[in-house]
């Protein structure tokens, strides 16, 4: 476990990753019958206001319909927002954009997983990319979509990455969550 003397006092590590969705009962479906996230509690509605544009950033008049709180086997937890503003943007960021994300889902059988995928008529975005050698030898991976064109990452490392021959603490992920 690494041992960081700086930074925020007492961090432990990150609970949850919010992302605002247009449907949030499609996005919760999809979670749970293709990812295989579990629901949890749901809140909401929420009002605009002067509260929401200090809090949040977003304009006043701004509704948060509901909001979600998903678990994903060993990962951080997955906060979903459904809301209705008058300035919203209705297509997700691009990678390259500022702001941009993805999901990476690590799995343990990467082939079994992308043609689940493929059955399931997820949308797969290119091929699978196998890194032989660099820092992430070892790693496969391709992108997805969600059925909004949010991009998902499927990506699997058994033996580990290269990397890790060279450094003494290596990254987490939930195939070694010890590491």
């Amino acid at each position: 476990m690494v041992n960081n003397q700086s930074g925020l006092p007492g961090l432990r590590g990150t609970d949850h990753i919010g992302f605002t969705v247009p449907d949030l009962d499609e996005a919760v479906t999809f979670f749970v019958d293709v990812i295989g996230c579990e629901a949890f509690y749901e809140l909401g509605p929420f009002e605009g206001g002067d509260w929401m544009a200090q809090q949040l950033g977003v304009h006043p008049q701004t509704v948060m319909k509901k909001l979600k709180f998903l678990r994903c086997q060993n990962g951080s937890n997955f906060e979903l927002f459904e809301y209705q503003a008058p300035d919203q943007a209705s297509e997700p960021p691009k990678n390259s954009d500022v702001g941009g994300h993805h999901l990476a889902f690590y799995v343990d059988d990467f082939d079994a997983a992308l043609d689940y995928l493929k059955r399931r008529g997820v949308e797969i975005m290119g091929e699978p990319v196998v890194r032989e050698s660099g820092p992430s030898g070892g790693q496969t991976w391709v992108y997805f979509k969600a059925p909004w064109g949010m991009q998902l990452e499927l990506l699997s490392y058994p033996r580990g990455k290269a990397y890790e021959k060279d450094y003494p603490n290596k990254l987490w992920h939930p195939a070694n969550p010890a590491a």
